[in-house]
């Protein structure tokens, strides 16, 4: 007697498999690109899709070109910044001062 599960015995994605049934492949186009650590990429493109101009490399990410002897420079990562780095940045240490003594005079109920 079943035990009432219709898909026993399969498994997703089963079936046939083949380009008879899924249709053709495009046409592909293996581009290389290179990294300023000279890590290369070859990435397939559709024959009539447009090529980027760099792409990232996935051993390193920095960015990767077609020309292996003039690979385009790592970007400059901006370190983290807290938010007192920002605060410092925008005032002065005598600005500093002089909202703690308002702030200290408000609370001591002098204002």
């Amino acid at each position: 007697m079943a035990s009432g599960n219709a898909i026993r015995g399969s498994r997703v994605g089963a079936g046939p498999m083949g380009e008879a049934e899924r249709g053709e492949s495009a046409p592909r186009n293996r581009i290389s690109f290179w990294c300023a650590n000279k890590h290369e990429t070859r990435p397939s493109f559709a024959a009539e899709a447009a090529i980027p101009d760099t792409w990232d490399c996935p051993r390193c990410g920095f960015p990767a070109g077609q020309d292996q002897h003039n690979p385009p420079a790592p970007s400059r990562n901006e370190p983290y910044k807290t938010h007192l780095a920002y605060v410092r940045e925008r005032r002065t240490d005598a600005d500093g001062e002089a909202i703690l003594a308002e702030a200290l005079a408000k609370l001591r109920g002098e204002i």
